[in-house]
């Protein structure tokens, strides 16, 4: 493996972290209805957990609201248990055709509550690229060990895999902040 090679495994790798971060930030909930907060409700179906948007169309209506029409309609009371059971925080209201999710606004209180969330999930962000990095300072080194690369060769290695990671920290820093806005607006 060359010190090239290990840079792009350190920025696909990073990309990953990213990518999961924005994963795990959609889940978080906002004072406007999201489709993408549904992601973890797992439904029995049939005996096994299936994944509620792979059972039924969601939809948004009035900004508040999430419609959810199951494409079988006798799985309804198992749709509402687990969306109860996710623990998402907003009760399921079904008239027998379709369930619907009335998002409240959001307190204050709630608000710095998720804020922090945001944050510690920015955190985890970082210290997965972090480990990243270190992995591929280690991989560097052992590169020095084994071909006897000149130190120059090594060091130049290192701070670009530094400078990497600082790229990808600070899309983290970013996108952490915007989600904290869009948690914080009312």
């Amino acid at each position: 493996m060359s010190i090239d090679e290990i840079k792009k495994q350190a920025n696909e790798k990073m990309e990953k972290c990213t990518v999961q971060l924005s994963k795990e930030l959609a889940s978080v909930r906002t004072g406007r209805a999201n489709p993408l907060i549904l992601d973890k409700v797992l439904v029995d179906y049939y005996g096994a957990p299936t994944g509620l948007r792979q059972l039924a169309q969601v939809s948004v209506s009035e900004g508040t609201t999430l419609v959810i029409t199951p494409f079988d309609k006798s799985i309804i009371k198992e749709i509402e248990k687990a969306i109860v059971k996710a623990e998402i925080g907003i009760t399921p209201n079904s008239d027998g055709m379709v369930i619907r999710l009335q998002f409240p606004p959001l307190t204050q209180d709630r608000r710095k509550e998720l804020a922090k969330e945001v944050k510690a999930i920015g955190e985890e962000a970082k210290v997965a690229i972090r480990n990243v990095r270190r992995d591929m300072q280690d991989a560097i080194k052992k590169l020095e060990k084994n071909e006897n690369l000149p130190e120059d060769t090594i060091k130049d290695g290192l701070d670009q895999i530094q400078k990497i990671t600082d790229k990808f920290t600070k899309i983290v820093d970013e996108t952490v902040s915007a989600k904290e806005k869009e948690v914080m607006e009312i």
